[in-house]
């Protein structure tokens, strides 16, 4: 099963929504959490993989 495609119209709309609720001075700040977030969730799976990959 894939994942339905956003699109530019649908970042357009999320932008703005964010935009709305947070307002444009916290946006970098929301965006980088965002981003430290995902890295350390991409590590983590990483080690999990590579420890069952030694496992085998």
């Amino acid at each position: 099963m894939s994942l339905p495609s956003i699109g530019i119209p649908g970042l357009i709309i999320i932008l703005f929504i964010a935009i709305l609720l947070f307002g444009p001075s916290k946006l970098p700040q929301l965006g980088r959490a965002v981003g430290e977030t995902l890295r350390e969730f991409k590590n983590g799976t990483k080690k999990i993989v590579e420890e069952n990959q030694r496992d085998e």
